[in-house]
């Protein structure tokens, strides 16, 4: 990818690479050792949270509390975000996959069927969701039989998707939850004023923003393009990446000058 990108330049590329909020040094060091194999002349490292707050046009550098909230297809990372810096965070590893790992063991259990991890995906998009729908829907599904190991079709209400979503949305809350306890007074209430920012294609689950403002009474809003608000905010901060040298800017928690 590098070699298709930079081509054959004199000199050796500046790359970001975002990472989870919990990654440890180890890793950390993991990735920068495997950007500089991979022909770049520094490495820098920059957090999902600040990278989705970023790319959901959050002003990081302001020293208001901002809460961002990135569920991606691996992990969900949940920070508190000030000064450019992440204040309090956590990592856990139940998101997009895990949502559709709960779609595949519900029906197993509740209908004897088995589908496969594409139908789950089609599953969570057109009927998912983490909080009552004023008007039920409903999906017909293929699947195979584990009784007679024929092909079933069955109809699936959003009632059922919502009751197998509890146990991975509950998670998340809870991580949620254990952030703002640890969270400062005062960013708690700039918090409270401003609001939590959902990014990720997780967030995209219906009512996922309604969920967490019942459960936290946080007003909570899906950002625009979601989906690539990690990617645009690494995007933007190349911009920063002079003060990012500078070490004005707390975006790198590494980096690595070949």
């Amino acid at each position: 990818f590098i070699r298709k990108v930079a081509g054959f330049m004199l000199f050796k590329p500046r790359v970001i690479i975002c990472v989870p909020s919990g990654i440890t040094e180890v890793e950390e060091r993991a990735v920068v050792d495997a950007g500089i194999q991979a022909g770049c002349r520094r490495v820098f490292l920059i957090e999902e949270p600040v990278a989705a707050a970023i790319g959901a046009g959050i002003d990081i550098t302001k020293p208001d509390g901002h809460m961002v909230v990135d569920i991606g297809g691996g992990t969900a990372d949940i920070a508190v975000i000030s000064l450019s810096g992440v204040v309090e965070s956590a990592s856990i590893k139940v998101a997009g996959d895990q949502f559709n790992e709960a779609v595949i063991k519900y029906m197993r259990r509740k209908h004897n069927i088995l589908v496969g991890e594409s139908t789950a995906e089609k599953m969570k998009i057109a009927i998912g969701c983490v909080y009552p729908k004023e008007e039920e829907t409903f999906m017909d599904v293929k699947g195979r039989c584990l009784l007679t190991g024929l092909p079933k079709t069955i109809t699936v209400s959003s009632a059922e998707m919502l009751e197998a979503f509890e146990e991975p949305a509950e998670r998340i809350l809870e991580s949620i939850h254990s952030v703002l306890e640890r969270t400062p007074p005062e960013l708690v209430a700039d918090v409270s004023t401003n609001g939590i920012v959902m990014t990720g294609g997780g967030s995209l689950v219906e009512g996922f923003d309604k969920l967490i403002t019942s459960r936290t009474g946080i007003a909570t809003t899906v950002a625009e393009n979601a989906i690539a608000c990690v990617a645009e905010g690494t995007g933007r901060s190349l911009d920063m990446i002079g003060n990012m040298q500078e070490g004005t800017i707390n975006l790198s928690r590494r980096r690595q000058i070949n």
